[in-house]
Parts: C-alpha cells; sequence; structure tokens
C-alpha cells in the first residue's frame, strides 16, 4: 500500500508540474532540445477523467499550431553546406567532418526548395490529432453539426488545417466543415500588438540579458576543433557561434523530416542543453510572460481569446453542437495558454537562468501542440449548467487562479467569468 501511495504521489506530481525542465529529462530524450522544433509528444498523451455522471459532451473549441515543419528557409541548410564544402576543397575537415557534410548532402536530396514546408511528419501529426479527438467525442459531428475552421495566412497552417479536416471527414462524410484563411481570420489568430512588436525589436529592451546569458552559454571551440582541422580558416567565412547554431537548427530539425539522419552527434548533451536554454530563453522572453516584458505578451491573444470566447456562446445559445478548430504558430499559442492561465505556462521570471525551471518552450509549443477547450451538458438540465475542461496537447490541465467544480471539469460561467475579467 505505501508503495502504491509512493508512485500514485510520483504520477500526480508529474502530471502538475509540466513546467519544470530537468537536465536529465533533457538527457533522456535529447530531442526536446529542439524546444519549439520538438515533434508532437503523441507518446505523452496520458489518459482522460470520467465524464461527471449525467453529462454529455456538445462543442469542442481546438488552436492548433501547425504540424512539423522544414527549416524556414533553405538558406538554414544551404549555407552550412556550402561551408563545408569550401572546407572540403581546401582540405580542412576532420573526419567528423567530412562525415557531416555526407550526410547534409543526403539531407539536402529531400530538403531543397522545402524552407518552411509542411512536412509529411506534420501531417501524419494533425492526422492523429483528429483522429483522436473524433475517437473521443464522435456524437459531435453529423449533418446537423456546426463544425468550423480557420487558419493563418501561412501555406504550412492551411496544409495543417486540411489534414485534420480531411481526417475528421474521413470518419464522418456528411461532416460540413466550413474553411477559411485569410486576413479576416489572421486579425485574430496571429494578431501582435505595435508595443510588443516595438518591445521586441528594441535594443534596450529584453535583447541585454539575452545577449549575456548567450555569451555565458555558447562555446563552439570544442566543437570546431571536432570538424575542422583549421577552426580559423572557417571563421573568416562564418563565425563559429553561427556555424554552432545552425548546426544545432539542422540536428534539432531532423526529428521533423523523412531522411532517418543525426547530426546530434556532433555535440555533446551539455553544449545541447546550453543551446535549447538559450533558445528557451528567447522564446520566452519574445512571447513569454518574462518579467521584463511585465504582461505585454497577453495582450497578442487577447482578439483569440474573444474568438474563443464568443464562438462558444453561439453554440451555447443555439442549443447546437459541433466544433471550432483554428490553426496557427507557437507564437500564438505561447501567449494564450499565458492568457487562459494553464498551469506552468504563466510564470513570470526576471532571473534567466532560473527560466528553464519555471517554463519550457517544447512543454508549451512543441510542433502541432494544441489547447481544447471540451464543453459538456448536463442531460434534461439546465442549458446554464455546463462543465468545461481544457486539454494541452491532448493531456487535461488546470486553471489554477479558478476552483474546479468536479476534478479537472470547470462550471463554464466561473471559467467564462474570469476569462472575461482578463479581456
Amino acid at each position: 500500500m505505501i508503495k502504491y501511495f509512493y508512485f500514485l504521489v510520483l504520477f500526480i506530481f508529474a502530471k502538475q508540474n509540466i513546467a519544470q525542465t530537468s537536465k536529465t529529462e533533457l538527457f533522456n530524450e535529447i530531442e526536446k532540445a529542439g524546444g519549439v522544433h520538438f515533434a508532437y509528444p503523441e507518446h505523452e498523451i496520458g489518459s482522460q477523467s470520467p465524464v461527471p455522471d449525467g453529462y454529455t459532451p456538445f462543442y469542442i473549441s481546438h488552436l492548433g499550431r501547425h504540424g512539423s515543419r522544414y527549416l524556414i528557409s533553405d538558406s538554414d541548410y544551404r549555407d552550412l553546406i556550402d561551408l563545408f564544402e569550401k572546407a572540403s576543397r581546401k582540405n580542412e575537415l576532420t573526419r567528423l567532418g567530412r562525415e557531416v557534410l555526407g550526410r547534409l548532402h543526403i539531407l539536402w536530396k529531400e530538403v531543397q526548395w522545402r524552407g518552411g514546408d509542411l512536412s509529411p511528419r506534420g501531417v501524419r501529426e494533425q492526422r492523429g490529432i483528429a483522429s483522436r479527438l473524433y475517437g473521443s467525442y464522435p456524437e459531435l459531428f453529423g449533418a446537423d453539426s456546426k463544425v468550423t475552421a480557420c487558419a493563418t495566412t501561412v501555406v504550412r497552417c492551411v496544409l495543417s488545417m486540411d489534414a485534420f479536416c480531411e481526417r475528421i471527414k474521413e470518419f464522418s462524410p456528411e461532416t460540413r466543415i466550413e474553411r477559411n484563411s485569410g486576413e479576416k481570420w489572421q486579425r485574430f489568430l496571429n494578431h501582435h500588438t505595435k508595443q510588443a512588436v516595438a518591445y521586441r525589436s528594441a535594443a534596450d529592451t529584453w535583447k541585454p540579458a539575452y545577449n549575456k546569458f548567450e555569451k555565458a552559454h555558447v562555446k563552439p571551440q570544442r566543437m570546431m576543433a571536432a570538424l575542422f582541422t583549421d577552426g580559423k580558416s572557417m571563421e573568416r567565412e562564418m563565425t563559429a557561434e553561427k556555424i554552432m547554431w545552425g548546426l544545432f537548427a539542422i540536428a534539432e530539425g531532423m526529428q521533423n523530416v523523412e531522411t532517418k539522419l543525426s547530426f546530434f552527434d556532433v555535440f555533446t548533451k551539455e553544449e545541447l542543453v546550453d543551446l535549447w536554454q538559450c533558445k528557451n530563453l528567447k522564446t520566452y522572453l519574445n512571447d513569454g510572460n518574462s518579467a521584463l516584458s511585465k504582461g505585454l505578451m497577453m495582450e497578442n491573444a487577447k482578439p483569440l481569446l474573444r474568438s474563443i470566447l464568443d464562438s462558444a456562446e453561439q453554440i451555447i445559445a443555439n442549443g447546437s453542437r459541433g466544433a471550432d478548430f483554428r490553426f496557427a504558430h507557437d507564437g500564438n499559442i505561447i501567449p494564450l495558454a499565458m492568457l487562459l492561465h494553464l498551469k506552468g505556462c504563466y510564470s513570470s521570471v526576471s532571473d534567466p537562468n532560473k527560466v528553464y525551471e519555471a517554463w519550457s518552450d517544447f512543454k508549451v509549443a512543441p510542433m502541432a501542440g494544441n489547447i481544447q477547450f471540451v464543453f459538456f451538458r448536463k442531460n434534461g438540465g439546465n442549458p446554464d449548467d455546463i462543465l468545461v475542461k481544457i486539454l494541452l496537447h491532448e493531456n487535461e490541465i488546470t486553471v489554477p487562479p479558478v476552483k474546479t467544480a468536479d476534478g479537472v471539469y470547470y462550471k463554464w460561467k466561473d471559467l467564462r467569468q474570469f476569462y472575461e475579467s482578463l479581456l
């Protein structure tokens, strides 16, 4: 009995402390060092709490990030290939350097002309999420259900929307899904205030703290010696730091593509963790609830939250059933999770060295990351008697400032009141 209780406590602790990240966790699954490039963690999806007696689902509101993609630009690959080819012509590659160049040539066959595109894995991720959603809530769909979908104007988001919706249609061909993408939807899906844009671009807001942190954590000398016989020669072409960051981007991005190669062996695990900490900090400073920005980034998500609340109220008022699916980016899901006050997603930290202990990019916005509101009506009861639970990447999550009504289930009126107060 004591042993059972011990494991139960560990399970609850692991489920509730999603923000805390240790080096051991990263060492055990180094792909997480990819941060927002971490491929969708389907393997971490847990079981769901039973629905309270007398309640049935009638509506889902979903925000999803696009699925796994290639690096944003072909130059993210090509610049490194050109550098290694030049070193090869000058006979300045070590044995490992020659091996890396060979791998880059193999990878280039897949990634050429695909910069920023949704990858085949990204399609599979979206289809998998849709399959599990339909399997859990098939009663939401059908000829008389109201289902809409919208995406930002970026092609990988539109294709993510289509992959997701087509999978739903395979299960329920009679369901009509109204799909849209354009400036009208872009305005709330991918909203950034003028103040947020100015803060990010200013030289004296977050950059001094970040630059100091990066300088202390990015140390490319060992890696350069492992790859090049004359590192100084290569540094006349590209700085050692830029070479390290470029190879790190390719290494972390391999989990999103089809080519089965790895570049992690170019780094030590300690170097990978240091690089991740830098990227995690940079993302936090630019999109999260950093103490430096004083909640400024929450404003970016307010139009999106307004859409979520209004769409839910419309379904409730009409007594109908259905779903609203939205597809955007990591820079949208991060401020929304923060504004929603999802556990582990809104901590405000000032010390750059403590950020990774309070907030982790791969736990908030992996590839295909998603936030789902699932609504339940009481059978034959008061139409205002509605319960809601929230899922982050298909795992139940709490909103600490709001008291639950039953386990992870909230009274919609309580949750709505809290969110309206934030708006």
